[in-house]
């Protein structure tokens, strides 16, 4: 089952203390990189989300956001007594008009927080813990998905890749059936022309020489072979994505081989075709784990 190094997932949660979101996102990248970010005071608990990513995600740049917050309560606050009415008293003062208190609780220094408890990080952590793994099980939700999505995509693109082959494969034989006729219709003419005599080994050893420069059957071989391991891949139970790309890299050399020993114009078009869709391969290869 294919992996996607792109994705995203998020969860909530809230208990009696605390409120917890957190996000995980990843992009690609050749190895793995973790960055794992808590608000204070619960920092310390950032190793053990690494080691969370590190136990499911092998490839790619994951970023862990983890959110906690308390809920206010109004035992948090305190109103200052003297400032209120240093307020009251200096507005008064200056219109005589009484002064509603109220209006007065959003000026600087009326209100004041009063916190005094420590956060308890060690029995506080569990639970934070818990609503990251969970973003994490959606984080992995999100990456099969799109890894099901360019699995189909990729074997989509092998199938055009045998068809192509094939094609080349039927064709490949004929080349050498068509060389030698041109062969043998010029020396009919330099015979007609001229009076050349050619002998009939050295036609064989002309035909012969051009069959051996343009015989692609082993590169045929070896990229049916290749396209067998690239398919076993896809279907495996684990994600591949090195494999695939070294795979891939190998039936480019031989597609290019196969390019370079034709000299027939269809040939060259179904290169151009399957060099393509390889193409294409290697980018979706690029964002598999």
């Amino acid at each position: 089952m294919l992996l996607s190094m792109t994705g995203f997932g998020e969860a909530r949660g809230q208990d009696a203390t605390l409120t917890v979101a957190a996000e995980v996102r990843s992009v690609n990248n050749r190895h793995l990189k973790i960055s794992a970010k808590v608000n204070d005071p619960y920092g310390a608990l950032e190793p053990e989300l690494e080691q969370l990513v590190r136990e499911r995600v092998r490839r790619g740049a994951v970023q862990v956001s983890v959110r906690v917050e308390r809920p206010r309560k109004a035992a948090d606050y305190r109103l200052n007594a003297e400032a209120l009415a240093g307020y009251r008293d200096q507005l008064q003062r200056l219109d005589g008009a009484p002064v509603a208190l109220v209006s007065l609780l959003g000026l600087p220094g009326i209100v004041e927080e009063n916190r005094t408890t420590t956060p308890d990080v060690a029995g506080e952590g569990p639970f934070i813990v818990k609503v990251a793994a969970e973003a994490l099980e959606n984080f992995e939700a999100a990456r099969a998905r799109e890894g099901a999505a360019m699995a189909a995509e990729l074997l989509a693109l092998s199938g055009a890749i045998r068809e192509s082959l094939a094609l080349v494969a039927d064709r490949a034989p004929l080349l050498v059936q068509a060389y030698q006729k041109r062969l043998t219709e010029r020396i009919q003419a330099l015979v007609q022309e001229h009076g050349v005599v050619v002998e009939a080994k050295d036609l064989i050893r002309e035909v012969a020489v051009l069959a051996d420069r343009s015989d692609v059957s082993e590169e045929l071989v070896r990229l049916r072979a290749h396209q067998d391991q690239y398919e076993e891949i896809l279907a495996a139970p684990e994600s591949g994505g090195r494999k695939l790309e070294f795979v891939v890299q190998e039936m480019g050399r031989e597609v290019n081989t196969v390019g370079s020993k034709s000299n027939d114009v269809e040939i060259s078009r179904l290169v151009v075709e399957i060099k393509g869709a390889l193409e294409r391969i290697r980018e979706l290869v690029q964002n598999v784990e």
